[in-house]
């Protein structure tokens, strides 16, 4: 049955589905560390500090290769790197869950978290290629909730396999699961059309200065801070949670309802965004997430859950907004070296802010560092007010 239904899906469905199930992987690998952090602390004795480094070093990593892959990927293609990107980060794991003391774990982390470099720039284009007539928010958005799912994956596993068994099995499971399924899919290559882009047109290269690209490094700079509050928020809500007497079982439930909403948001926004406009989106989200990332401190356990969920739509409702607006942007031809930079901006705002919030946590206390958080992620809300003249003017020109 599900042969027969990719045999008979459409070559830009293929792409799809091909791209998104690279980003659940991917995913999955980076999102792993949230719910092992507890765990590597204790089992190690590390401080907050070395706890944000680690997870600060992961993403980090993955930022390094963003932009070289973008331009590799317009000469040969993105399927080979999609796939030789992920087989890193699983063979990274591996190596992590072997490591015996902090220093060779934070060496593997890092050269484990460079392969996650090709994932997001590559199928992020890709699909804005396969879907440029129509359907391109929605087809960003539904890539974009698929790592989600990558992402809810983590705390499950974390529950079903390192509560039991710790956390290095739960690394080499996934690792070797991973290498595993990237095998079985170049052996369908041939049915995954994807082609490289087309050669820039005149249009695109004469309009992609001046006021896109003014447009493109506010884009970045909103997409920058919008990372730099999923990632802290991701890294230290655990141990809010510890801290108001949770148990790793609890943590990790309320991580999976967390990223539940996040899944929701991306995709739902990644449709709302095909009707309503980007900043109306970006000030609903990150306002609502502003103030919620304050009050899971206060709020009683028994409402924990519900605001898990809605903080984790408006943390990650935002990122398909963005995504989406990048090929609003750039032209056709140069989406992958531009969701490359795009992607690498963001991914620095991911590696400063757990250390940023780790270091505050360690001189006065995790809540001081949530409260400080919500006030930082408001900021988004002014610096995003740009965007509206620059996205305007260039779906002008996309018209014209």
């Amino acid at each position: 049955m599900i042969l027969r239904f990719w045999q008979k899906s459409q070559p830009a469905r293929r792409t799809l589905i091909f791209a998104s199930s690279t980003h659940v992987w991917s995913d999955l690998f980076f999102a792993l560390y949230a719910p092992l952090l507890p765990l590597i602390k204790e089992d190690l004795d590390l401080t907050f500090t070395e706890v944000a480094l680690l997870k600060s070093v992961y993403a980090g990593a993955s930022a390094v290769l963003q932009v070289p892959v973008g331009f590799i990927a317009e000469r040969v293609g993105e399927f080979w790197l999609l796939i030789g990107g992920n087989i890193w980060v699983a063979v990274g794991l591996i190596c992590m869950a072997l490591a015996p003391g902090f220093a060779l774990l934070l060496g593997f982390t890092f050269v484990g978290g460079l392969g996650g470099g090709t994932q997001h720039p590559l199928a992020s284009s890709i699909v804005s290629r396969a879907y440029e007539d129509k359907g391109r928010a929605t087809a960003v958005g539904t890539v974009n909730f698929a790592g989600d799912l990558g992402k809810l994956l983590s705390p499950v596993l974390a529950l079903v396999i390192a509560v039991n068994y710790g956390w290095r099995l739960t690394m080499l499971v996934i690792g070797v699961a991973a290498i595993v399924y990237m095998i079985m899919t170049v052996l369908i290559r041939r049915s995954i059309d994807i082609d490289r882009p087309d050669s820039p047109d005149s249009r695109g290269s004469q309009d992609s200065t001046g006021t896109i690209s003014a447009g493109y490094i506010t884009l970045s700079v909103v997409g920058f801070l919008d990372s730099a509050t999923r990632a802290a928020a991701l890294t230290f809500i655990p141990f809010i949670l510890e801290d108001k007497g949770f148990s790793i079982s609890e943590i990790f439930s309320m991580l999976i309802l967390l990223l539940i909403g996040g899944a929701a948001g991306k995709y739902l926004c990644g449709r709302l965004s095909e009707r309503y406009g980007t900043i109306e989106l970006i000030w609903i989200t990150k306002g609502i997430a502003a103030g919620l990332l304050t009050l899971t401190i206060y709020t009683p356990l028994t409402l924990i859950g519900p605001l898990m969920i809605v903080l984790g739509i408006t943390l990650n409702g935002t990122s398909s907004v963005l995504y989406s607006s990048v090929a609003e942007m750039v032209p056709n031809a140069r989406r992958s070296r531009m969701y490359g930079f795009f992607y690498t901006t963001n991914e620095s705002g991911s590696f400063a802010a757990p250390l940023f919030y780790g270091l505050i946590a360690d001189i006065f206390s995790v809540r001081v560092s949530m409260v400080i958080m919500g006030i930082l992620t408001a900021v988004i809300l002014p610096v995003s007010l740009p965007l509206k003249i620059y996205l305007g003017r260039n779906k002008a020109w996309e018209s014209s």
